[in-house]
């Protein structure tokens, strides 16, 4: 398998405060890789750079092969933040047929991809209700279907299961393990909380 990841000597600070400093590491391709360390380590501003929202004072950050930032990319990149991106005033279903236009999916494709992405997340019932109405823990599961509407190559999670009740949580984690297995995806994701 090739490289999905590579980040070479990367820094970056905020003002005087050093966030990511000297930072080295590879991805292979077709695995499932854990993020982990207290808030405040730096997690989300390393994933915000290889989504490419934030950019390294030094170093470089390659994805799938291409220097990062790169709008070709957002295609091959499913991207779950911490805070939940959605747009409450729409339903489930209208915030999903949204964000599946972005990436020009076709009609039955988009069918196709938002019945998997809700049905994955245990929301197919829920499409119809304005997400304003959604509980925190639904919010976050709609999130992540987001983040898989386009069959990304490379999905990247920002604390997934924040607020998920335990027993969805495990059925998350599986079809994550499903994903990398019979799909290939590679899978990056950031958590407080040592996974067993």
């Amino acid at each position: 398998m090739g490289i999905a990841v590579q980040v070479d000597r990367v820094s970056k600070s905020y003002g005087k405060k050093t966030v990511l400093q000297d930072v080295t590491l590879q991805m292979r391709q077709g695995q499932i890789y854990g993020l982990i360390g207290p808030s405040g380590a730096g997690k989300t501003t390393l994933v915000k750079m290889l989504v490419g929202m934030e950019r390294a004072d030094t170093g470089k950050v390659n994805v799938l092969g291409e220097a990062m930032p790169n709008l070709k990319l957002l295609q091959d990149i499913g991207y779950m933040a911490q805070s939940d991106a959605l747009y409450t005033e729409l339903t489930g279903e209208e915030n999903l047929t949204f964000f599946a236009s972005l990436f020009k999916l076709g009609k039955e494709a988009k069918r196709e991809r938002i019945a998997y992405a809700s049905e994955l997340v245990n929301l197919s019932g829920e499409l119809g209700k304005r997400v304003a109405a959604y509980s925190g823990g639904m919010k976050r599961r709609l999130s992540l279907a987001v983040a898989l509407i386009q069959n990304p190559r490379l999905l990247i999670l920002d604390e997934p299961t924040v607020g998920i009740d335990p027993s969805l949580r495990v059925s998350i984690w599986n079809e994550l393990l499903r994903l990398k297995e019979e799909e290939g995806k590679t899978i990056v994701v950031t958590t407080h909380v040592y996974l067993k």
